[in-house]
């Protein structure tokens, strides 16, 4: 082909043009034609093809769709279902441990039934939730990947190329709702429980467990099967409980988990040199550097307060399940042995877990749960379950960060509260009464009655109120 034979920047422009318009796809032997027979049409195939699902949304939206369906696709690979004989086994363990569980708190029992579920079961239950956790960092990598391939467009060809920053949020949104399927599917293949991660996955009021995984648990514990059943339903009815019983604490945790998820800033130095060798038809470095969470910089100051604030919270919730599920198994011998385990498996994390943190620059691991533990063992000790039980109805009775730090401290105020004393002044009370004070002072500098007498704008009253017209 000569340079008078070569398609001009218009012609390739033009093609762009119709793209990125929404005005139809490559044509790929249009496109071969174009570039002199340069490109292998079966890999424009690939390229067009991608191009065009990302460009068939009706909207700017985050397709999750692809999260789902790969969640799905890795699941229920083994294809295997839960027997009657399973369910009616775990349907006893949670009936004797609903009985227990009774005894040690004074949070009433669930309104749904407890079941067990499949692992596909699990991700279309908890996918909502996953969803509205990482919806914030995959709208920050799609708008820094629309930036950053903007930004490496010639000034030329921007013109070109006006619904390129549509299309590559799209991309940089599919990828991420991929990885995100792959990370809840390879979850879905260790958790043991709805309440295993220690956030509220599943809907309010809702117990499960997952009889796939069971087995996995327990293997090396040499722990008789009913007994670790047993132990297993209880800490999940535990922790159901509680998140039906205090209806605000499911809303708390999600939004402390969404507004550190919405102060993390993608590395756009990073996705520029990315973009700059970016090939949509294979996103391979891409997909790896959004599940290494490369893309992901440091925490800032302000997230890791919002971090401690979230670790706090969730060792609150889980120390408080931890002691109430030991209260209710002290005639299970292997009760002890179970926790232990629990505590440990937590505070590593299984590798979906970590998959997950990388994906979202987030640990879900609640890393002072002994300490958490110990205060509410002294609270129950000192003041007893019911009055422990009380500090879930309201958030602002919670105990605190520095309740875990001096459990005594709070132990004393909880048995002032008992015999009927008033809690000591501290500086939220002090602030209160000076705003008070405050206002009830601008509201009493009013005119006196004889200043008032004098004002014309008050002669149609008198002393006794309105005067007759």
């Amino acid at each position: 082909m000569t340079d008078d034979d070569r398609p001009g920047d218009d012609d390739l422009a033009e093609m762009l043009r119709r793209l990125l318009g929404g005005q139809g796809g490559i044509d790929p032997e249009e496109l071969q034609r174009l570039s002199g027979g340069a490109i292998d049409p079966a890999m424009m195939q690939n390229v067009a093809r991608y191009l065009q699902d990302a460009m068939s949304g009706s909207d700017d939206g985050i397709d999750w769709s692809s999260a789902r369906t790969q969640a799905l696709h890795i699941a229920n690979q083994d294809g295997l279902g839960i027997t009657a004989g399973t369910r009616q086994d775990f349907d006893q363990a949670f009936t004797l441990a609903a009985l227990w569980l009774s005894e040690a708190t004074s949070i009433s029992d669930l309104a749904t039934p407890p079941r067990a579920i499949t692992r596909g079961e699990w991700v279309e239950s908890t996918l909502p939730v996953w969803q509205e956790l990482a919806e914030p960092v995959a709208s920050s990598i799609s708008d820094a990947l629309m930036s950053a391939l903007e930004s490496q467009t010639p000034e030329e060809m921007r013109s070109a190329i006006e619904g390129a920053g549509r299309l590559m949020r799209r991309v940089g949104g599919a990828l991420f709702a991929g990885q995100l399927g792959a990370v809840i599917g390879r979850l879905s293949l260790e958790v043991v429980s709805g309440g295993d991660v220690g956030i509220p996955l599943m809907p309010d009021g809702e117990a499960t467990i997952l009889p796939q995984n069971f087995a996995d648990f327990g293997r090396d514990l040499e722990i008789d099967h009913d007994q670790l059943a047993l132990a297993l339903a209880t800490r999940e009815l535990a922790h159901a409980r509680l998140f039906r019983h205090a209806r605000w604490l499911r809303l708390h945790v999600i939004s402390q988990i969404t507004d550190f998820a919405r102060g993390v800033h993608v590395d756009v130095d990073a996705l520029e040199e990315m973009a700059s060798r970016f090939d949509p038809s294979s996103p391979d470095e891409l997909r790896a550097a959004i599940e290494s969470g490369a893309l992901l910089p440091q925490r800032s100051e302000a997230q890791v307060a919002a971090l401690t604030r979230l670790e706090n919270l969730l060792a609150t919730i889980e120390g408080w399940v931890d002691v109430v599920t030991a209260d209710a198994l002290t005639r299970l011998p292997a009760a002890d042995r179970v926790a232990e385990t629990v505590r440990r498996r937590r505070a590593a994390g299984g590798p979906g877990e970590r998959a997950m943190a990388s994906l979202v620059g987030l640990e879900l691991r609640p890393r002072r749960l002994r300490e958490a533990a110990a205060m509410w063992r002294a609270v129950t000790d000192a003041v007893g379950a019911a009055e422990r039980d009380s500090l879930w109805d309201y958030p602002d009775l919670m105990p605190t960060a520095e309740d875990i730090d001096d459990p005594a401290a709070l132990v004393a105020r909880l048995q002032a509260r008992a015999r009927g004393e008033e809690p000591e002044r501290d500086a939220f009370d002090d602030a209160l009464a000076a705003l008070l004070d405050e206002e009830a002072d601008s509201g009493s500098s009013s005119p006196d009655p004889a200043e008032r007498a004098d004002d014309p704008d008050d002669e149609a009253e008198g002393p006794a109120g309105p005067r007759p017209v």
